[in-house]
């Protein structure tokens, strides 16, 4: 059992899995989700076998485990990963990824990790996407825990508190690893940038000196890279009003990213797990303040994410087509130029923004990680 104190953010126990089956196996659009997870077996005798789940782990090996398999079957063109020789299975890590789609990079991770015999681990979720009840029994069902992001600075730093704690909890004691994204938020101009904030955060629950208080979690960054970026199209043109004032989230817009995420057509998608930040890593930077600890410690992370980035033929094509020249031209062919050319078309539906504008923050998302190296 989990430290009683951490009943208002942990995920669901196994005695409250039926509960959530039940809900998950009698929601309205049960139907559509199992026809997606499981094409080849008919909705009633689904919905028997999802009620019949009485365990966290029965769930993720019998329900995520397939879902993750028709993400890849139906949705890549190629599912690659590496660096699962920098992991052991009598340690505990600190996942720190690159943030590109709400579920999959967490999900997918998982997926490698049961590939390769090691437990699952615990992963972050903005409270944000707690809205609907359905989305709530099947994240806390798959080890999901709650981040709050909202209130003023004092709630905020208590609510930190709380989740250093908690994580911290996890790796040490339970010896559960835990995924968190390396920034608030996922990354929707292609820039991935560690939020200093985060290494603040873990450094919080700890009394011991900054780099033992580090060491001790294990951090290691996680570099995730699709072909075809998750909800590309909707992160430019969010980007797009955000540059003209407040952007405000309809009801509903998280669900549509989720789904639009897990159902888009990805192409190749590539996981890389990175060396794992040592405590000889975090010693270089030992006569810093704490300020610029956190800040170089981040700057580490962001780097070998960065530095494990698999570029695709596309990365070059919109670095090109952004900078109007031929620079990467020997890294895609014509043919792959086309495609992508053709995908920039569903821009066009968009008649309230300046197409100029947004296309310029379209080919930004792509471009980024070529200049991130």
């Amino acid at each position: 059992m989990i430290d009683p104190r951490f009943d208002d953010i942990r995920p669901f126990y196994d005695s409250e899995i039926p509960a959530s089956m039940h809900r998950i196996a009698t929601c309205p659009y049960f139907d559509k989700i199992a026809s997606f997870v499981f094409p080849d077996e008919d909705t009633e005798t689904v919905r028997k076998n999802i009620m019949n789940i009485s365990t966290v782990n029965e769930f993720q090996r019998k329900v995520m485990y397939s879902m993750n398999e028709q993400v890849i079957k139906r949705t890549m063109t190629g599912f690659t990963y590496g660096g699962v020789e920098n992991i052991s299975k009598d340690k505990s890590y600190m996942y720190v990824s690159n943030h590109r789609d709400i579920v999959l990079d967490a999900s997918l991770l998982q997926q490698i990790l049961s590939y390769n015999g090691f437990d699952t681990t615990q992963i972050t979720l903005g409270a944000n996407l707690m809205e609907n009840p359905v989305v709530t029994d099947v994240f806390k069902s798959n080890k999901m825990f709650v981040i709050e992001r909202g209130g003023g600075l004092k709630e905020f730093y208590f609510s930190s508190l709380h989740v250093s704690d908690y994580m911290r909890y996890m790796i040490t004691q339970h010896h559960e690893s835990v995924w968190i994204a390396q920034r608030n938020g996922r990354t929707k101009d292609g820039k991935d940038v560690t939020d200093r904030g985060v290494i603040k955060m873990f450094g919080m629950s700890s009394s011991e000196n900054k780099v033992d208080a580090l060491a001790e979690l294990n951090i290691l960054p996680v570099s995730v890279s699709y072909e075809w970026e998750p909800c590309d199209v909707l992160k430019a043109v969010e980007l797009y009003h955000r540059r003209r004032g407040k952007y405000v989230k309809k009801h509903g817009e998280d669900v549509n990213s989720i789904l639009t995420g897990i159902l888009q057509p990805k192409g190749r998608v590539n996981f890389h797990l990175c060396d794992v930040v040592s405590h000889d890593d975090l010693m270089k930077y030992n006569d810093c303040n704490k300020n610029e600890f956190e800040y170089m410690v981040a700057e580490l992370i962001t780097n070998r994410i960065c530095r494990n980035y698999m570029l695709f033929p596309n990365n070059y094509i919109a670095h090109d087509l952004l900078h109007n020249n031929q620079q990467f031209a020997d890294c895609y062919t014509e043919e792959q130029k086309q495609t992508f050319v053709k995908h920039l078309d569903v821009l066009k539906e968009y008649t309230e923004c300046n197409q100029d504008e947004l296309l310029e923050i379209f080919l930004g998302i792509y471009a980024s990680p070529v200049d991130n190296l």
